[in-house]
């Protein structure tokens, strides 16, 4: 009868810090207010879109302490408005060989966690990647600005 006690007692206690730990897991992941963007743009942010320019766009390969190839992606990103610039948004695809696309990934040039682009203000930024397809033509993507945020 003791033994049955003590078992039913320790499957409590696990059950219990498991539901601890899953909850703060999604509470650390889930996100912020802040950094979502609003399903769709206001008219404002749509009109303000040609004004954010990317120039010097270069691609990269190093291998990191395990041996894998992380392909690095730099640039620049300059606010040509006169608004100033809490977040930017970029659409990046690269192709085959046959100018198919392969990869689509969103990347964030500007982030609300780092400081506004001021109006006329040039800002490197890199973007990593840990894979990249085997079919990339090994070009820099095309990219489209998708999103801004005042």
């Amino acid at each position: 009868m003791r033994q049955a006690q003590s078992t039913a007692l320790w499957t409590i206690v696990t059950a219990a810090l498991l539901a601890v730990v899953v909850g703060i897991g999604v509470w650390v992941t889930r996100p912020r207010g802040s950094s979502r963007m609003p399903a769709t743009l206001s008219a404002d942010e749509q009109a303000y879109l040609p004004q954010i320019a990317v120039s010097d766009v270069r691609m990269s390969a190093a291998q990191n302490f395990l041996g894998d190839t992380v392909t690095y992606l730099d640039a620049k990103v300059t606010n040509r408005g006169s608004r100033l610039v809490r977040r930017v948004d970029l659409k990046l695809e690269f192709v085959d060989t046959l100018g198919q696309v392969v990869l689509r990934e969103t990347a964030h040039a500007v982030a609300p966690a780092s400081p506004a682009l001021k109006p006329g203000e040039t800002r490197p930024f890199r973007v990593t990647f840990e894979h990249m397809p085997a079919e990339w033509n090994q070009a820099p993507p095309a990219i489209t600005v998708t999103a801004v945020q005042f």
